[in-house]
């Protein structure tokens, strides 16, 4: 609890991230005790405007637009979260074995590696799924978080090589340990920060790009998600006859939950970085690398008086 207090004072993205992120996280959770209508039922005549009893207006289908984006929330949320997992530990796996085998198993995956990174993602996806048909929110999970690893596993395995010649690790070695051991109990809790940076990274990616998906027509139109009030908007041409809330509110509704998602991100940057300039966790770096520096410049003198004359200086 004292680190996780630690982690967000001062920490402002972090801080702000989280909370926008867990507003969202509530109101899916909530989203059948909250919605004032039901999303999938007709309440009203089409393209109402907001009002104090339809706060966010109707669809052309005479639908709730806040009942269904609060609703929308939950599928493209596990949708992010799935995918970001999926891509996570891809990423994980691959990172740390490439820096800890070495030699042809950090060749190979490297390899493999570099071509999930140079094919172009999106188009790849879109193909992908074009081919698929129709595709519904697991299989877009799926689609999105195998094709999002490869940033992450790079940044992973070049701070999984950095641990790996830490004295700590060498003496684990040194003692026999196994090496299943010395990643899991002495190299990940070293890594948890960065860890957790790369899966609201690949969770990002994953919420833009399902809402790309479905805004081209690639997802099931039967599921309400951020990205099918979208095409259903565009069909329905909001923006030409005027409704431009029910354009414009799903589209509020990405931005929001991705800046929250960016904002935490920038905020476990600054934390697995600590040689971001200007970032207030470098400044508590210092203070405790000084206190650190100072202990042992005294622990020093102390150990030479007492090589000197055998009395501990006061």
């Amino acid at each position: 609890m004292k680190n996780l207090l630690s982690f967000f004072k001062g920490n402002t993205p972090a801080t702000v991230g989280t909370i926008i992120v867990l507003v969202f996280v509530l109101l899916s959770v909530l989203a059948p005790w909250i919605t004032p209508y039901d999303a999938n039922k007709r309440v009203a005549r089409g393209h109402q405007p907001p009002s104090a009893e339809y706060i966010m207006g109707t669809t052309r289908s005479g639908k709730d637009v806040l009942s269904q984006v609060i609703y929308a929330g939950r599928i493209s949320l596990l949708v992010g979260f799935g995918a970001g997992l999926i891509a996570t530990i891809i990423a994980v796996l691959v990172g740390i074995t490439s820096a800890y085998a070495g030699g042809r198993v950090d060749a190979f995956l490297m390899f493999v590696t570099n071509v999930f990174l140079v094919m172009p993602g999106l188009p790849m996806i879109i193909v992908l799924a074009a081919f698929l048909g129709q595709v519904g929110p697991l299989s877009i999970a799926l689609i999105l978080g195998l094709f999002g690893w490869a940033g992450g596993a790079r940044v992973l395995r070049a701070q999984a090589l950095s641990i790996r010649e830490k004295e700590f690790v060498t003496a684990a070695e040194v003692i026999g340990e196994s090496k299943w051991r010395i990643v899991i109990v002495e190299m990940l809790p070293n890594m948890v920060s960065l860890i957790v940076g790369t899966f609201a990274g690949a969770a990002l990616g994953a919420v833009m790009g399902q809402a790309a998906l479905e805004f081209i027509g690639l997802g099931d139109p039967t599921v309400i998600s951020w990205g099918t009030m979208l095409q259903w908007a565009q069909h329905n041409s909001a923006l030409i006859v005027g409704a431009w809330w029910e354009a414009i509110v799903p589209g509020i509704a990405i931005a929001l939950f991705a800046g929250g998602l960016t904002l935490f991100n920038m905020g476990m940057d600054q934390v697995s970085n600590p040689q971001l300039k200007g970032s207030k966790n470098l400044k508590r770096w210092k203070v405790l690398n000084d206190e650190l520096e100072a202990q042992r410049k005294a622990k020093q003198a102390a150990n030479k008086g007492k090589s000197h004359d055998g009395v501990m200086p006061v």
